[in-house]
């Protein structure tokens, strides 16, 4: 069965950036490696804060919009929740 995630990556200055993909590892490491154009190699958006597995991609999508409509300060409380210290979790999918 095929997975989709729905992330929050973040910068050095708390900028965030939400994305979805069908595989986070490979994802991550172009973030990484500022392969992806556009915003996050502008911002330097290369550390993931939050991230969430779906089996529908209609759910995902509608995961990531929802999270691009909230405010910011409902966004960090999302991450905080989980990862108080805005820990970078993507080491752990790159190993």
């Amino acid at each position: 069965m095929r997975s989709y995630y729905v992330y929050i990556m973040t910068n050095r200055s708390r900028t965030l950036y939400i994305g979805i993909t069908n595989d986070i590892a490979r994802r991550m490491q172009e973030h990484k490696e500022r392969r992806v154009k556009g915003f996050t190699k502008k911002y330097s958006i290369d550390q993931l804060l939050h991230f969430e597995e779906f089996n529908d991609v209609y759910d995902a999508i509608f995961r990531e919009k929802q999270l691009k409509g909230w405010l910011r300060s409902k966004k960090i409380e999302l991450i905080e929740e989980n990862n108080p210290n805005w820990n970078d979790l993507s080491f752990e999918l790159l190993d």
